[in-house]
Protein backbone atom coordinates (compact mmCIF):
# COMPACT_ATOMS: atom_id res chain seq x y z
CA UNK A 1 0.00 0.00 0.00
CA UNK A 2 1.11 3.29 -0.50
CA UNK A 3 2.39 6.50 1.54
CA UNK A 4 0.21 9.40 0.76
CA UNK A 5 0.64 13.08 1.09
CA UNK A 6 -1.19 12.82 4.03
CA UNK A 7 0.21 12.89 7.81
CA UNK A 8 -1.33 11.87 10.99
CA UNK A 9 -2.31 15.21 13.00
CA UNK A 10 -1.62 13.68 16.11
CA UNK A 11 1.90 11.66 15.89
CA UNK A 12 2.58 12.77 12.53
CA UNK A 13 3.58 10.47 10.60
CA UNK A 14 2.92 9.38 7.18
CA UNK A 15 -0.87 8.10 6.73
CA UNK A 16 -1.46 5.17 4.54
CA UNK A 17 -3.10 5.41 0.88
CA UNK A 18 -6.46 4.05 1.57
CA UNK A 19 -8.14 5.25 -1.29
CA UNK A 20 -9.08 2.20 -2.36
CA UNK A 21 -10.61 0.36 0.93
CA UNK A 22 -13.52 1.45 2.75
CA UNK A 23 -11.85 4.37 3.85
CA UNK A 24 -13.95 6.26 0.85
CA UNK A 25 -17.26 4.40 1.64
CA UNK A 26 -19.53 7.13 1.95
CA UNK A 27 -21.65 4.84 3.75
CA UNK A 28 -19.30 4.21 6.27
CA UNK A 29 -18.30 7.86 7.34
CA UNK A 30 -16.89 6.54 10.54
CA UNK A 31 -13.91 4.58 8.67
CA UNK A 32 -12.22 8.02 7.22
CA UNK A 33 -8.50 7.84 7.32
CA UNK A 34 -7.97 10.89 9.62
CA UNK A 35 -4.79 8.48 12.44
CA UNK A 36 -2.76 6.59 11.55
CA UNK A 37 -3.05 3.14 12.38
CA UNK A 38 -0.77 3.19 15.72
CA UNK A 39 -2.97 6.45 16.67
CA UNK A 40 -5.82 4.71 15.18
CA UNK A 41 -5.75 1.92 17.67
CA UNK A 42 -5.11 3.67 20.54
CA UNK A 43 -8.58 5.18 20.78
CA UNK A 44 -10.09 2.22 19.25
CA UNK A 45 -13.41 0.57 21.08
CA UNK A 46 -13.59 -3.08 19.63
CA UNK A 47 -17.17 -3.63 21.62
CA UNK A 48 -19.44 -1.16 23.81
CA UNK A 49 -20.85 -3.03 26.59
CA UNK A 50 -23.21 -1.61 29.41
CA UNK A 51 -21.48 -2.08 33.06
CA UNK A 52 -25.35 -4.21 33.79
CA UNK A 53 -28.06 -5.46 32.22
CA UNK A 54 -31.26 -5.71 34.01
CA UNK A 55 -33.95 -8.29 33.13
CA UNK A 56 -37.39 -8.25 34.23
CA UNK A 57 -39.48 -11.39 34.72
CA UNK A 58 -42.47 -12.27 36.01
CA UNK A 59 -42.18 -15.03 38.90
CA UNK A 60 -45.59 -16.84 38.15
CA UNK A 61 -45.78 -17.23 34.23
CA UNK A 62 -42.19 -16.50 33.28
CA UNK A 63 -42.76 -13.82 30.63
CA UNK A 64 -40.12 -11.13 30.20
CA UNK A 65 -40.61 -7.57 29.81
CA UNK A 66 -39.55 -6.05 26.83
CA UNK A 67 -40.24 -2.23 25.02
CA UNK A 68 -43.05 -1.56 26.78
CA UNK A 69 -44.56 -4.57 26.75
CA UNK A 70 -44.51 -7.98 28.17
CA UNK A 71 -43.60 -11.04 26.06
CA UNK A 72 -43.74 -15.13 26.87
CA UNK A 73 -41.05 -16.54 25.78
CA UNK A 74 -41.41 -20.51 27.20
CA UNK A 75 -37.86 -20.61 28.32
CA UNK A 76 -37.56 -23.42 31.30
CA UNK A 77 -34.31 -20.78 32.58
CA UNK A 78 -33.43 -17.83 31.46
CA UNK A 79 -29.84 -18.32 30.60
CA UNK A 80 -31.01 -18.29 26.57
CA UNK A 81 -33.09 -14.78 27.72
CA UNK A 82 -29.72 -13.38 28.98
CA UNK A 83 -27.70 -14.33 25.90
CA UNK A 84 -30.74 -12.63 23.86
CA UNK A 85 -30.60 -9.34 25.90
CA UNK A 86 -26.79 -8.92 25.95
CA UNK A 87 -26.92 -9.39 22.22
CA UNK A 88 -29.29 -6.70 21.49
CA UNK A 89 -27.41 -4.37 24.19
CA UNK A 90 -23.96 -4.74 22.72
CA UNK A 91 -22.42 -2.47 20.46
CA UNK A 92 -19.74 -3.86 18.11
CA UNK A 93 -17.50 -0.74 16.30
CA UNK A 94 -18.58 -0.01 12.75
CA UNK A 95 -15.17 -0.41 11.11
CA UNK A 96 -15.07 -3.83 11.93
CA UNK A 97 -15.41 -6.28 9.29
CA UNK A 98 -15.86 -10.30 9.79
CA UNK A 99 -17.19 -10.35 13.21
CA UNK A 100 -17.49 -13.49 15.67
CA UNK A 101 -18.44 -13.95 18.97
CA UNK A 102 -18.90 -16.43 21.72
CA UNK A 103 -20.23 -16.66 25.28
CA UNK A 104 -19.79 -18.77 28.47
CA UNK A 105 -22.76 -17.53 30.96
CA UNK A 106 -21.99 -18.39 34.24
CA UNK A 107 -24.45 -18.65 37.13
CA UNK A 108 -23.59 -16.54 39.94
CA UNK A 109 -26.79 -17.03 41.64
CA UNK A 110 -30.83 -17.48 41.68
CA UNK A 111 -30.85 -13.97 40.29
CA UNK A 112 -27.46 -13.49 38.81
CA UNK A 113 -25.97 -14.40 35.65
CA UNK A 114 -22.19 -13.12 34.12
CA UNK A 115 -21.97 -13.05 30.26
CA UNK A 116 -18.23 -13.89 29.53
CA UNK A 117 -18.18 -12.13 25.55
CA UNK A 118 -15.26 -13.39 23.13
CA UNK A 119 -15.15 -11.24 20.06
CA UNK A 120 -12.77 -11.81 17.02
CA UNK A 121 -12.64 -9.33 13.58
CA UNK A 122 -10.87 -7.70 11.41
CA UNK A 123 -10.10 -3.55 11.56
CA UNK A 124 -7.93 -1.54 9.28
CA UNK A 125 -6.66 -5.31 7.62
CA UNK A 126 -5.68 -5.95 11.31
CA UNK A 127 -6.78 -8.96 12.91
CA UNK A 128 -8.58 -7.22 16.24
CA UNK A 129 -10.66 -9.33 19.66
CA UNK A 130 -11.93 -8.58 22.70
CA UNK A 131 -12.93 -10.15 26.15
CA UNK A 132 -15.59 -8.70 27.92
CA UNK A 133 -17.94 -9.23 30.77
CA UNK A 134 -21.47 -8.45 31.22
CA UNK A 135 -23.60 -9.32 34.49
CA UNK A 136 -27.11 -9.63 34.28
CA UNK A 137 -29.94 -8.97 36.65
CA UNK A 138 -32.67 -11.21 36.79
CA UNK A 139 -35.07 -9.08 38.68
CA UNK A 140 -38.80 -11.12 39.52
CA UNK A 141 -41.72 -9.02 39.46
CA UNK A 142 -45.62 -9.43 38.55
CA UNK A 143 -46.64 -8.72 34.58
CA UNK A 144 -49.53 -7.58 34.04
CA UNK A 145 -51.43 -10.50 33.31
CA UNK A 146 -50.40 -12.60 36.32
CA UNK A 147 -51.93 -9.54 38.21
CA UNK A 148 -55.03 -9.24 36.77
CA UNK A 149 -55.92 -12.92 37.71
CA UNK A 150 -54.79 -12.15 41.15
CA UNK A 151 -56.83 -9.49 41.63
CA UNK A 152 -59.84 -11.60 40.15
CA UNK A 153 -60.02 -8.75 37.39
CA UNK A 154 -63.12 -9.18 34.60
CA UNK A 155 -64.38 -7.57 32.07
CA UNK A 156 -67.06 -9.64 30.60
CA UNK A 157 -69.95 -12.03 31.86
CA UNK A 158 -71.56 -14.49 30.20
CA UNK A 159 -74.29 -16.37 31.79
CA UNK A 160 -75.79 -19.75 30.52
CA UNK A 161 -79.42 -20.19 30.91
CA UNK A 162 -82.28 -22.28 29.14
CA UNK A 163 -85.78 -21.03 28.44
CA UNK A 164 -88.19 -22.69 30.30
CA UNK A 165 -85.79 -25.53 31.94
CA UNK A 166 -82.24 -25.45 33.38
CA UNK A 167 -79.18 -26.23 31.28
CA UNK A 168 -78.22 -29.69 31.51
CA UNK A 169 -74.66 -31.11 33.02
CA UNK A 170 -73.56 -31.67 29.01
CA UNK A 171 -74.50 -27.99 28.18
CA UNK A 172 -73.17 -26.50 31.43
CA UNK A 173 -69.83 -29.21 30.88
CA UNK A 174 -69.37 -28.03 27.24
CA UNK A 175 -69.82 -24.04 27.78
CA UNK A 176 -66.38 -24.63 30.06
CA UNK A 177 -64.43 -26.58 27.32
CA UNK A 178 -66.01 -23.68 25.05
CA UNK A 179 -64.56 -20.64 27.01
CA UNK A 180 -61.24 -22.65 27.78
CA UNK A 181 -60.72 -23.65 23.99
CA UNK A 182 -61.52 -19.94 23.18
CA UNK A 183 -58.93 -18.48 25.72
CA UNK A 184 -56.58 -21.04 24.47
CA UNK A 185 -56.95 -19.54 20.47
CA UNK A 186 -56.20 -16.45 21.38
CA UNK A 187 -53.37 -17.13 23.98
CA UNK A 188 -51.84 -19.55 20.36
CA UNK A 189 -52.19 -15.77 18.77
CA UNK A 190 -50.04 -13.88 21.30
CA UNK A 191 -53.26 -12.45 23.46
CA UNK A 192 -51.85 -12.15 26.90
CA UNK A 193 -55.05 -10.75 27.99
CA UNK A 194 -56.70 -13.79 27.70
CA UNK A 195 -58.18 -15.80 30.61
CA UNK A 196 -61.07 -16.70 32.27
CA UNK A 197 -61.39 -15.53 35.41
CA UNK A 198 -63.79 -17.53 37.28
CA UNK A 199 -66.69 -20.29 36.65
CA UNK A 200 -69.52 -20.54 38.57
CA UNK A 201 -72.36 -22.89 38.42
CA UNK A 202 -75.83 -21.72 39.37
CA UNK A 203 -79.21 -23.02 40.08
CA UNK A 204 -79.88 -21.54 36.44
CA UNK A 205 -76.93 -22.37 34.68
CA UNK A 206 -73.65 -20.94 34.64
CA UNK A 207 -71.51 -17.69 34.91
CA UNK A 208 -68.37 -17.24 33.32
CA UNK A 209 -66.18 -14.35 34.24
CA UNK A 210 -63.56 -13.74 31.24
CA UNK A 211 -61.05 -11.35 30.72
CA UNK A 212 -62.28 -9.26 27.64
CA UNK A 213 -65.34 -8.44 26.24
CA UNK A 214 -63.70 -9.97 23.38
CA UNK A 215 -63.71 -13.43 24.82
CA UNK A 216 -67.16 -13.12 26.29
CA UNK A 217 -68.76 -12.47 22.77
CA UNK A 218 -66.75 -15.17 21.14
CA UNK A 219 -67.73 -17.92 23.57
CA UNK A 220 -71.72 -16.42 23.65
CA UNK A 221 -72.03 -16.64 19.80
CA UNK A 222 -69.90 -20.11 19.95
CA UNK A 223 -72.49 -21.53 22.50
CA UNK A 224 -75.54 -20.03 20.09
CA UNK A 225 -73.78 -22.02 17.07
CA UNK A 226 -73.99 -25.29 19.38
CA UNK A 227 -76.92 -25.30 20.68
CA UNK A 228 -78.72 -22.85 19.34
CA UNK A 229 -80.65 -19.86 21.29
CA UNK A 230 -80.47 -16.76 21.51
CA UNK A 231 -77.98 -14.04 23.17
CA UNK A 232 -78.22 -10.44 24.27
CA UNK A 233 -75.47 -8.06 25.48
CA UNK A 234 -76.09 -4.80 28.60
CA UNK A 235 -73.23 -2.79 29.34
CA UNK A 236 -72.37 -1.16 32.41
CA UNK A 237 -70.15 1.62 33.09
CA UNK A 238 -67.72 0.56 36.06
CA UNK A 239 -64.56 3.09 35.66
CA UNK A 240 -62.72 5.38 33.31
CA UNK A 241 -59.37 4.69 32.25
CA UNK A 242 -56.25 7.22 32.96
CA UNK A 243 -57.04 8.72 29.29
CA UNK A 244 -60.40 9.97 30.74
CA UNK A 245 -62.29 6.71 28.77
CA UNK A 246 -65.32 5.33 30.43
CA UNK A 247 -64.50 1.30 30.66
CA UNK A 248 -67.90 -0.32 30.30
CA UNK A 249 -68.19 -4.04 31.61
CA UNK A 250 -70.70 -6.40 28.82
CA UNK A 251 -72.70 -9.07 30.37
CA UNK A 252 -73.70 -11.43 27.53
CA UNK A 253 -77.08 -13.40 28.48
CA UNK A 254 -77.00 -16.59 26.59
CA UNK A 255 -80.42 -18.18 26.89
CA UNK A 256 -80.65 -22.03 25.16
CA UNK A 257 -83.79 -23.39 23.19
CA UNK A 258 -86.55 -25.03 25.80
CA UNK A 259 -86.11 -28.40 23.19
CA UNK A 260 -82.98 -30.34 22.61
CA UNK A 261 -81.84 -32.69 20.44
CA UNK A 262 -83.79 -35.99 21.42
CA UNK A 263 -86.44 -34.90 22.90
CA UNK A 264 -90.33 -35.77 22.09
CA UNK A 265 -92.27 -32.54 21.79
CA UNK A 266 -96.21 -32.82 21.01
CA UNK A 267 -96.99 -29.09 19.47
CA UNK A 268 -99.66 -27.11 20.86
CA UNK A 269 -102.49 -27.06 17.95
CA UNK A 270 -101.15 -29.39 16.33
CA UNK A 271 -102.93 -32.57 15.56
CA UNK A 272 -100.04 -34.46 13.03
CA UNK A 273 -98.29 -36.07 16.03
CA UNK A 274 -95.51 -35.33 18.23
CA UNK A 275 -92.03 -34.68 16.88
CA UNK A 276 -88.34 -36.02 18.04
CA UNK A 277 -85.96 -32.78 17.66
CA UNK A 278 -83.22 -33.50 15.58
CA UNK A 279 -81.81 -29.47 16.06
CA UNK A 280 -82.66 -26.60 17.87
CA UNK A 281 -80.03 -23.94 15.72
CA UNK A 282 -82.31 -21.59 13.88
CA UNK A 283 -86.27 -22.97 13.46
CA UNK A 284 -86.62 -26.07 15.03
CA UNK A 285 -86.28 -29.34 13.31
CA UNK A 286 -87.31 -33.05 13.83
CA UNK A 287 -88.78 -36.16 13.22
CA UNK A 288 -92.99 -36.76 13.20
CA UNK A 289 -92.94 -40.09 14.88
CA UNK A 290 -96.04 -40.96 13.70
CA UNK A 291 -95.42 -40.49 10.40
CA UNK A 292 -91.60 -40.31 10.01
CA UNK A 293 -92.19 -37.06 7.96
CA UNK A 294 -90.18 -34.17 8.37
CA UNK A 295 -90.89 -31.22 10.66
CA UNK A 296 -89.97 -27.64 10.89
CA UNK A 297 -90.80 -24.91 13.03
CA UNK A 298 -91.96 -21.69 11.38
CA UNK A 299 -90.29 -18.60 10.93
CA UNK A 300 -92.80 -16.82 13.63
CA UNK A 301 -92.06 -19.75 16.06
CA UNK A 302 -87.72 -19.95 15.65
CA UNK A 303 -86.72 -22.25 18.03
CA UNK A 304 -89.05 -22.77 20.59
CA UNK A 305 -92.80 -23.32 19.37
CA UNK A 306 -95.56 -23.61 22.09
CA UNK A 307 -95.44 -27.34 23.18
CA UNK A 308 -95.19 -30.00 25.84
CA UNK A 309 -92.30 -32.14 26.57
CA UNK A 310 -93.36 -35.75 26.66
CA UNK A 311 -89.73 -37.28 27.04
CA UNK A 312 -86.55 -38.04 25.93
CA UNK A 313 -84.86 -40.39 23.10
CA UNK A 314 -83.19 -42.17 26.17
CA UNK A 315 -86.15 -43.17 27.76
CA UNK A 316 -87.32 -45.33 24.89
CA UNK A 317 -87.33 -49.36 25.49
CA UNK A 318 -87.19 -52.12 22.89
CA UNK A 319 -90.56 -53.62 22.59
CA UNK A 320 -91.00 -56.84 20.41
CA UNK A 321 -92.84 -56.30 16.75
CA UNK A 322 -96.26 -58.50 16.74
CA UNK A 323 -97.01 -58.14 13.29
CA UNK A 324 -97.13 -55.71 10.97
CA UNK A 325 -100.56 -54.59 9.72
CA UNK A 326 -100.28 -52.95 6.95
CA UNK A 327 -98.39 -49.83 5.65
CA UNK A 328 -99.54 -47.49 8.43
CA UNK A 329 -99.34 -49.70 11.04
CA UNK A 330 -97.49 -52.21 13.08
CA UNK A 331 -98.96 -54.71 16.40
CA UNK A 332 -95.86 -53.93 18.75
CA UNK A 333 -95.89 -55.00 22.66
CA UNK A 334 -96.62 -52.74 25.14
CA UNK A 335 -93.81 -52.57 27.40
CA UNK A 336 -95.76 -51.88 30.52
CA UNK A 337 -98.93 -54.38 30.06
CA UNK A 338 -97.46 -56.71 27.54
CA UNK A 339 -100.60 -56.80 25.35
CA UNK A 340 -100.27 -56.48 21.53
CA UNK A 341 -101.05 -52.96 20.41
CA UNK A 342 -101.30 -51.31 17.49
CA UNK A 343 -99.98 -48.03 16.30
CA UNK A 344 -98.91 -45.76 13.67
CA UNK A 345 -96.01 -47.02 11.51
CA UNK A 346 -93.62 -44.46 10.54
CA UNK A 347 -91.78 -44.35 7.44
CA UNK A 348 -88.78 -45.03 9.28
CA UNK A 349 -89.94 -48.52 10.37
CA UNK A 350 -87.98 -51.47 9.33
CA UNK A 351 -90.23 -54.47 8.64
CA UNK A 352 -87.61 -56.85 9.14
CA UNK A 353 -87.21 -55.96 12.72
CA UNK A 354 -87.72 -58.29 15.50
CA UNK A 355 -87.90 -55.37 17.81
CA UNK A 356 -88.02 -51.34 18.02
CA UNK A 357 -87.55 -48.50 20.28
CA UNK A 358 -90.56 -47.26 21.51
CA UNK A 359 -91.76 -44.26 23.85
CA UNK A 360 -94.74 -44.55 25.90
CA UNK A 361 -96.41 -41.12 27.34
CA UNK A 362 -99.17 -39.52 27.59
CA UNK A 363 -99.64 -38.80 23.73
CA UNK A 364 -99.60 -42.84 23.18
CA UNK A 365 -97.09 -45.79 22.72
CA UNK A 366 -94.53 -44.34 19.33
CA UNK A 367 -92.09 -45.68 17.68
CA UNK A 368 -88.94 -43.71 17.39
CA UNK A 369 -86.41 -43.94 15.02
CA UNK A 370 -82.75 -46.30 16.12
CA UNK A 371 -80.41 -44.39 16.87
CA UNK A 372 -77.58 -43.17 14.69
CA UNK A 373 -74.87 -46.23 14.54
CA UNK A 374 -71.51 -45.76 15.99
CA UNK A 375 -72.78 -42.12 17.58
CA UNK A 376 -69.62 -40.47 19.27
CA UNK A 377 -70.17 -39.15 23.07
CA UNK A 378 -69.50 -35.30 21.91
CA UNK A 379 -72.46 -33.29 21.75
CA UNK A 380 -72.51 -33.13 17.60
CA UNK A 381 -73.17 -36.91 17.94
CA UNK A 382 -75.65 -37.00 20.49
CA UNK A 383 -78.70 -35.69 18.10
CA UNK A 384 -80.92 -38.56 17.29
CA UNK A 385 -80.41 -40.41 13.72
CA UNK A 386 -81.67 -38.90 10.93
CA UNK A 387 -83.97 -41.00 9.08
CA UNK A 388 -83.72 -38.86 6.09
CA UNK A 389 -80.03 -38.29 5.54
CA UNK A 390 -78.86 -40.85 3.50
CA UNK A 391 -81.90 -39.98 1.21
CA UNK A 392 -81.87 -37.78 -1.86
CA UNK A 393 -82.95 -33.86 -0.89
CA UNK A 394 -86.09 -33.08 -2.22
CA UNK A 395 -87.42 -29.50 -2.69
CA UNK A 396 -87.66 -28.47 0.80
CA UNK A 397 -84.30 -27.50 2.47
CA UNK A 398 -83.56 -26.81 6.46
CA UNK A 399 -82.66 -23.29 6.81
Amino acid sequence: MSESRAFCPRCGDPVPDRSESDAADPLRPGTEVDLCDSCYFDDFEFVDVPDRIDVRVCAQCGAVYRGNRWVDVGADDYTDVAIEEVSEALGVHVDVEDVAWQVEPEQVDQNTIRMHCSFTGVARDTPVEERVTVPVRIARQTCTRCGRIAGDYYASIVQIRAERRTPTTEEVERAKEIANATVAEMEATGDRNAFVTEMTETDDGLNIRVSTNKIGKKIANKMVQEFGGTVNDAETLVTEDEDGNEVYRVTFAVRLPPYRPGDVIDLADDDEGPVLVRSARGNLKGTRVRTGERYEASYEEGNSPEARKLGEREDAVEATVVAVEDDNAVQVLDPETYRAKTVSRPDYFDPDAETVPVLKSRAGLHVLPDPEPDAGTDVAASEPYDPYANQPEDDETDA
